[in-house]
């Protein structure tokens, strides 16, 4: 893994607190990415993982009460949903929403329509030589695997800077989640930043160079991934592995 520790902070969040109507879901949650970083971001279920991904992509849900989000000296905190697009936030959500009715490269060139572009359709298929022979095929008919190459895919289509992903490795095949991470490690060596959240937390610490483990909304620890895979009473505490 790449030594980030002398790199400027790209992105952070900052005491960042967000709920679900009443339920105070994220409480406080802080902590900074390097450029070019892998964070796994990880906890049980009900941690409060996902709503912090859906808070940094600025989702209506949950509602962001208070905190700071920078990305690149850009408040994200101060932005709607589409605009958190346009400066580079790109979410891939666990149903990964593929729009039905249309074909792989129609759902990748409509994720083209606004500026700012990024990669070319030749480009992401280049990354994802499957896509590439379903062309043609309508999206919501791929495999699951296919599917989260087409999410992933779509979200590169934009001028990304943060890729989140939410679940990635969710009801996929071992070899097809290798697939995933073998592409996770291209994109990083490209320089885009990116956060996982992930059950099967092993594969994300390792792939990942820096881990934060959220319990019932709140950070209880954040230090390098290889910290996490070395701790058995953490691994056993806060992620029953």
């Amino acid at each position: 893994m790449n030594d980030t520790s002398n790199k400027p902070v790209f992105f952070s969040v900052h005491d960042i607190h967000a709920y679900y109507g009443e339920s105070y879901i994220v409480q406080g949650v802080s902590f900074n990415v390097h450029e070019g970083e892998i964070l796994a971001l990880l906890g049980r279920n009900g941690a409060g993982k996902t709503s912090t991904l859906r808070a940094i992509a600025r989702l209506a849900d949950p509602e962001l009460k208070s905190g700071e989000i920078w990305l690149d000296h850009q408040p994200l905190h101060e932005m709607k949903s589409y605009q958190a697009s346009q400066a580079g936030v790109g979410l891939v959500p666990e149903d990964r929403r593929i729009i039905q009715g249309l074909t792989v490269e129609e759902n990748l060139k409509l994720a083209q329509i606004a500026p700012p572009h990024g990669w070319s359709i030749e480009r992401i298929f280049e990354l994802f030589p499957r896509l590439k022979e379903r062309r043609k095929q309508e999206g919501t008919t791929l495999s699951g695997g296919e599917q989260q190459m087409l999410a992933i895919g779509r979200a590169l289509a934009r001028d990304l800077k943060l890729l989140l992903l939410d679940e990635p490795y969710e009801g996929l095949a071992p070899v097809i989640v290798q697939e995933i991470e073998r592409t996770l490690r291209e994109i990083k060596e490209l320089g885009i930043t990116t956060i996982i959240v992930e059950q099967n937390a092993v594969a994300a610490l390792k792939l990942a160079d820096r881990a934060v483990i959220l319990d019932t909304g709140n950070v209880v620890f954040d230090g390098t991934a290889q910290e996490v895979l070395d701790n058995e009473q953490l691994r056993e505490e806060y992620l029953a592995i």
